[in-house]
C-alpha cells in the first residue's frame, strides 16, 4: 500500500487501457458539492458546467473503447445528498458512464471493502479514505493481486444486484 496524492490518481485516469470501475458506498460526500446541494434543495437551477470536464474525459475515453462503470451503494430512504446525486446523473450517462444504484439491503451478504475505490484495468486499486465530515483524508494505492481481485469480486457482486439508473426508483424520506 502506498499513499498517493490526487494528481497521482488523476494520472491513472490518463493511463488506464480498458476499464475504470468505481464502487461508492457512502451516503454523503463533501467534495465541494455542499453548496450545490443547498441550491438544489431550494430549487435553484444548476447549469452543471462544473461536470463538463469529467463528462468530456469519459466521452473521449469511451470513444477510444474504454469503459466506465459506477455502482452506488445507497441507504434507503436516500439522503438529500444522494437524491441530489441521482438528479444530476444524466450528463454522466450521456457521456458514456454506466451508473447503477444498489440499495444497501441487497449487499448484506456480499463481502465489500471498508472504503470506496476506483479499480483500473485489474492492475491498480485506489481507495478513497473519507473522514466523518465527508472529506477525503487519504488515497491508498494497492497493486497487490489479491487486493485487486478482492475489489473486482466485490464490484462485480454489487453490480450483479444493481439497478440501472433509469430503472431505479429512489426511495425518498
Amino acid at each position: 500500500m502506498k499513499s498517493i496524492a490526487a494528481q497521482d490518481r488523476r494520472r491513472l485516469f490518463e493511463t488506464f487501457k480498458r476499464e475504470a470501475l468505481h464502487l461508492e458506498m457512502r451516503d454523503f460526500y463533501d467534495t465541494g458539492d455542499l453548496e450545490k446541494v443547498e441550491r438544489w434543495k431550494t430549487g435553484e437551477p444548476d447549469d452543471l458546467e462544473w461536470l463538463k470536464p469529467w463528462c468530456s474525459r469519459v466521452q473521449k475515453d469511451v470513444a477510444k473503447g474504454k469503459r466506465y462503470r459506477r455502482a452506488c451503494v445507497v441507504s434507503e430512504p436516500l439522503t438529500e445528498y444522494q437524491m441530489w446525486a441521482y438528479s444530476i446523473t444524466q450528463p454522466n450517462l450521456d457521456a458514456g458512464e454506466d451508473i447503477r444504484w444498489v440499495p444497501r439491503r441487497l449487499v448484506s451478504t456480499i463481502p465489500l471493502p471498508g472504503n470506496d475505490f476506483w479499480l483500473f484495468d485489474d492492475d491498480a486499486v485506489v481507495f478513497g479514505i473519507f473522514g466523518g465530515d465527508g472529506n477525503v483524508v487519504e488515497r491508498q494505492l494497492f497493486t497487490e493481486p489479491e487486493v485487486v481481485q478482492f475489489c473486482r469480486n466485490a464490484f462485480e457482486a454489487a453490480w450483479a444486484v444493481s439497478i440501472q439508473h433509469h430503472d431505479y426508483q429512489p426511495v425518498r424520506q
